[in-house]
């Protein structure tokens, strides 16, 4: 496993989980988790708990009551909400989660052993043969594997060996995030509420996580020249408030408590296949890199990770095709819908904005993303 973020470690806790060895290398020389928040909906939660993590979710994460709530701009009206909580769960068997991205990481690590995890080890390209795959990395070292896994993001150093790098294209929009207190924030901000705010040309998204005593914002506005897509980037708390100073002043109050906030490039990328070249397997970010814009990250990794690894399990006879085959055109939809989702958050004042908000109040609040929810990974094998 090549890459020791959220998509290569629930790799290894699905593998090891089945008895297989896996070994992640990790070029970091700590397990840390660059962000802030996430969202595990039910496809994702329903995993997790099979790892035996629920306790741990439970004890970390802030079970959302209310996802998607959409509000205007200028004075919050609700354009549309989906009610979760109990009714979530009685439609598809799990809550819907918010927590931050370093309690998962931790929650994953615990279901890896120890010695299979390599830290400071940075893979700087793959060979492969009849036998085996064998690594080399920055040190001069080289380890082998019947099969390898590139888990290594966005800017994997391993896709080449499979497909060609997908281009970036711009959008000409960044993205913020901020982590803040909750008891800085408003009341509106502390809810067990996925709130998203649109407005002309931008957005913004808040929820708590890190069991309520944090609040997670990530937010949506033009980009400068100089904008990199990297989540070690950082902005000016300043240029936020900026940006969404015309705002209801709850956005205000809420941007004004932040004392470090990030900021990076918005870069698409095109679905690519194909995910894999002999012993040889992409997975999250490496395979699927998404804007993040429908809040599937996460789940669309973990969702992989338990995919590969029933197909390794099952002893059938091409298991990281079959993996291909069930993965690519689900994560391919989750893309698509992900990418739409930046055009119709950032419409501006007018006849299409009125028909959007009209249309979210025709939406069946939570059904309409049945196939997103009740989607089951494992049982997609079978």
């Amino acid at each position: 496993m090549v890459g020791g973020g959220i998509g290569g470690l629930a790799a290894a806790a699905f593998l090891h989980r089945a008895g297989i060895q896996a070994v992640v290398y990790e070029q970091a020389a700590e397990l840390t988790e660059i962000g802030a928040g996430l969202v595990l909906a039910p496809n994702a939660a329903r995993l997790l708990r099979r790892l035996g993590l629920y306790e741990r979710l439970a004890e970390v994460g802030v079970p959302l009551e209310t996802g998607w709530q959409f509000r205007r701009w200028q004075d919050g009206r609700v354009l549309f909400e989906q009610p979760l909580g109990k009714e979530c769960e009685r439609l598809y068997g799990e809550a819907t989660w918010v927590l931050h991205r370093a309690h998962l990481l931790d929650m994953l690590r615990s279901k890896v052993p120890d010695e299979a995890v390599r830290l400071g080890m940075r893979c700087t390209g793959a060979e492969q043969d009849g036998d085996g795959v064998t690594l080399g990395f920055a040190d001069g070292s080289r380890a082998g594997a019947d099969v390898v896994v590139a888990a290594d993001g966005v800017h994997s150093t391993l896709r080449d060996h499979v497909t060609p790098s997908p281009p970036a294209h711009s959008f000409g929009v960044c993205a913020w995030r901020c982590l803040i207190p909750a008891e800085a924030a408003p009341e509106l901000a502390r809810h067990p509420v996925q709130t998203v705010w649109l407005g002309p040309g931008r957005h913004l998204v808040h929820y708590p996580v890190s069991a309520g005593t944090k609040i997670n914002v990530v937010a949506f506005s033009p980009a400068a020249e100089d904008d990199v897509e990297s989540w070690t980037s950082q902005g000016k708390p300043a240029d936020l408030v900026t940006e969404f100073a015309d705002w209801d002043p709850r956005v205000g109050e809420l941007l004004s408590t932040a004392t470090t906030v990030g900021r990076w490039a918005v870069l698409d990328r095109d679905p690519l296949r194909p995910w894999v070249k002999g012993r040889l397997a992409l997975l999250g970010d490496a395979a699927h890199p998404m804007l993040p814009l429908f809040a599937q990250g996460a789940g669309q990794a973990i969702e992989d990770a338990a995919v590969l690894a029933t197909c390794l399990a099952d002893g059938r006879e091409e298991p990281l095709e079959c993996y291909e085959r069930i993965r690519l055109d689900r994560a391919h939809k989750v893309q698509r819908v992900s990418r739409g989702r930046l055009q119709l958050n950032h419409l501006p004042d007018g006849p299409e904005q009125v028909a959007r908000d009209a249309a979210f109040a025709g939406e069946n609040p939570l059904r309409h993303n049945s196939w997103l929810y009740s989607y089951d990974a494992e049982e997609a094998c079978r």
